[in-house]
């Protein structure tokens, strides 16, 4: 027994179907059939009728007037005799003169039939005759003792009924014809079925097996097999719902591979933030144990370790401050203050201050800034941060007495420096979270800088770039899709 009762179904449903229209055939056979030899039988008959009424009718003109009848002289014998040969070799040919009085009953009957004898629907037969009209009837059928179809065609002299000529024929044949062509039909109908069975089982093999193979591959995505796919290929609705089986496979995919990549980053992060935290934490705990313990007693290193114990302490406020803005910042809904401004005023601004820091190294900011309005909707406390996060990174890295380029076009923002650039194989991971370069110089930074610049960006819909080559400096990118101002387009230029 099949086991998909899908395919079960299909094959119930056409061998039904198969049997409704054999069915039906067959009525539809048996009345059309029937009714198409009939019509051809009447046909025959018709023809036949026709052609005797007219050599009767040519025998009985050779005849005299008033010597047709049985007692006529020999033109009148000779138009019996006709008669009589006629109805020899058609024994189902009857013959009735303008008496009514048959001429000849045939060897049908076996006996000479009265008129009254005939039946009402073979009586209008022959009064349908008498009146110039061929007619068919099936009224002699009693008469007979078998079904039977009698055709009556009239006999003229001129133009004068004289006589009417009634062939009659069995219609058992034409009920053998019938049943014999049903016969066919149903062998025909037999062998029909079982070939749509042997078909209808393929074609419910070919239905069922691509749902077959969806639902193995829909029951091991379930159980978490995300590599599962259906493998089919199909240019129906059968290979539009596995092309979204395999498209879903892909994406619990991916999914899958975010989410163990958001575990091994929730990781690093932690591990991350205790490795910063146990530093500051160790050096604090051995300077108090120290001074608890009265360790250190000389006044000159007393303050030595409160200064030391000041700079880890800020240290660690910063590193919770990053923690926090970088929390927010990742929040969707941390709002996002958005009002029109002017992206030169906050690059000057974020200039002013980094100036202050570049003092210290004696390192020379170059602008090159255009000076028409470039307009822009955001937060301008935040976007100052980002170009202040990123002009830091400039100063600190870059070596005393060199320059710093920083860039403005209607739609980027470009900060170069001219320091030791960063390793090709650290460029991939210079916005994660807590990354730090090897250098001495940010021995003091929290690795959070670029990760918050990132996130302002990407808050802001701007795209920021980083490209470093060793020993040739650092440029960083920030761009945005921003309409263009109308107008000229002067340059600001400053060492």
């Amino acid at each position: 027994m099949m086991k998909n009762r899908i395919a079960l179904k299909l094959l119930a449903f056409f061998a039904l179907a198969l049997l409704v229209l054999v069915l039906v055939s067959s009525l539809m056979f048996r009345s059309l059939f029937a009714s198409s030899i009939k019509d051809a039988k009447r046909e025959e008959m018709l023809s036949r009728a026709a052609s005797l009424s007219g050599l009767l009718a040519q025998a009985r003109v050779a005849a005299p007037r008033g010597m047709q009848g049985m007692q006529g002289g020999a033109q009148g014998a000779n138009y019996m005799n006709f008669i009589r040969v006629i109805t020899q070799s058609e024994p189902n040919i009857w013959v009735l003169d303008e008496n009514l009085e048959f001429l000849s009953s045939g060897r049908m009957m076996g006996r000479t039939l009265e008129y009254g004898e005939l039946p009402p629907e073979a009586e209008k037969l022959v009064r349908d005759v008498f009146r110039g009209e061929t007619s068919f009837s099936e009224g002699f059928s009693d008469l007979a003792g078998a079904p039977t179809l009698t055709v009556g065609a009239p006999i003229y002299e001129g133009k004068q009924v004289v006589g009417a000529l009634l062939l009659n024929d069995a219609v058992s044949g034409i009920q053998d014809a019938v049943a014999s062509g049903q016969r066919v039909l149903l062998f025909s109908a037999a062998a029909a079925l079982l070939l749509s069975i042997l078909l209808s089982v393929l074609f419910s093999y070919s239905f069922t097996r691509p749902i077959s193979r969806m639902k193995a591959t829909a029951g091991r995505l379930s159980e978490g097999d995300y590599s599962a796919k259906t493998g089919l290929n199909r240019k129906d609705e059968f290979g539009d719902l596995a092309a979204s089986i395999d498209v879903l496979s892909d994406r619990l995919q991916a999914a899958r591979e975010a989410g163990r990549r958001q575990e091994q980053q929730r990781n690093d992060f932690l591990a991350n933030v205790s490795h910063e935290l146990r530093t500051p934490v160790t050096v604090l705990r051995g300077s108090l144990e120290a001074l608890s313990d009265g360790v250190v007693t000389e006044p000159g290193m007393v303050r030595d370790y409160y200064r030391q114990m000041l700079r880890e302490t800020q240290g660690l406020q910063r590193l919770v401050n990053d923690l926090m803005e970088l929390a927010r910042l990742q929040n969707a809904d941390f709002p996002i203050q958005s009002a029109p401004l002017s992206l030169q005023d906050v690059l000057l601004d974020a200039l002013r201050g980094a100036e202050r820091l570049a003092q210290g190294k004696d390192i020379h900011i170059q602008r090159d800034i255009i000076q028409t309005s470039v307009p822009f909707t955001g937060d301008y406390e935040r976007l100052k941060q980002m170009l202040l996060i990123v002009l830091d990174n400039a100063v600190k890295f870059s070596p005393p007495q060199s320059a710093l380029h920083v860039r403005m076009d209607r739609d980027l923002i470009s900060i170069r420096d001219e320091g030791p650039g960063i390793p090709q194989e650290d460029l991939p991971n210079v916005f994660d979270r807590f990354y730090k370069s090897r250098g001495g110089e940010n021995r003091q930074g929290s690795g959070l800088g670029l990760a918050i610049a990132r996130q302002i960006a990407q808050r802001h819909g701007m795209q920021i770039e980083l490209e470093s080559r060793e020993g040739q400096g650092t440029t960083v990118s920030f761009t945005w899709q921003q309409a263009d101002q109308a107008g000229s387009t002067p340059r600001e230029e400053q060492a």
